[in-house]
């Protein structure tokens, strides 16, 4: 289901959204993805919600100011590019169920979706993420994204899932950051020599939606190869 005519192209590695826009429709974009548009469309950039909601974006990895794209007296075309190359996902939001995304995952989504910020407290603190999270209510569409493929998990009654590659799920859903197996010596040698550490697990019913690579192992593996500053 949607409501604004869109495609998602090379995914999923270098995924691109197009946005085909009826004439007086508009949607909103994170600052700084539109990589095209045509002469029809018209963009203002807005602190959507007031000042003390753009701050709470901000704490959850997104710019303060959303740009807002209108088709005018014709049709557009608008071509949205996220930052990290990765995936992109379409989810439809009605008011009988809210969206959370991880930190700067936001892409797109209607004018008529709400988007506020939550605070994980020590969930976050001590999964080593944000400890903010992106909460979208309302109606209309939304568009997310990853790095690397974006896997979607119908979830019955129960999921473990690393807290680095959780990119969203339905608010349906409960979670509790934890050690994987528990607190205790056995499950912590397990998880340091086993290369994993803390983990989300989700309760309840509805989808999660989870990245096919995390960022930070990339990133450790790189750190050996990054320039050396000399001695001398």
């Amino acid at each position: 289901m949607s409501e604004i005519a869109y495609k998602i192209e090379h995914s999923p590695a270098y995924a691109s959204l197009i946005l085909n826009l009826r004439s007086q429709q508009t949607v909103l974009v994170e600052a700084s993805a539109m990589a095209a548009m045509d002469t029809s469309i018209k963009m203002q950039s807005k602190v959507k919600g007031g000042l003390m909601k753009g701050l709470g974006r901000m704490l959850g990895g997104e710019s303060l100011f959303i740009n807002q794209f209108t088709a005018q007296k014709q049709s557009g075309r608008l071509y949205v590019s996220p930052g990290v190359p990765g995936d992109i996902q379409h989810y439809f939001i009605e008011n009988r169920c809210g969206l959370m995304v991880q930190s700067s995952g936001f892409v797109a989504c209607s004018d008529t979706v709400e988007i506020d910020t939550q605070f994980q407290g020590f969930k976050g603190f001590f999964s080593g993420e944000s400890l903010f999270l992106l909460r979208a209510t309302g109606r209309g569409d939304f568009w997310f994204s990853s790095y690397g493929a974006i896997l979607e998990i119908p979830v019955e009654e129960g999921y473990v899932v690393d807290t680095s590659y959780i990119v969203a799920f339905e608010d349906t859903l409960n979670y509790n950051v934890e050690m994987i197996g528990g607190l205790s010596f056995k499950s912590l040698r397990t998880g340091i020599l086993g290369g994993e550490g803390l983990v989300c697990r989700f309760s309840g019913q509805g989808r999660l939606w989870i990245q096919s690579r995390a960022i930070y192992p990339l990133l450790n593996f790189l750190r050996p190869f990054r320039p050396k500053k000399s001695s001398d």
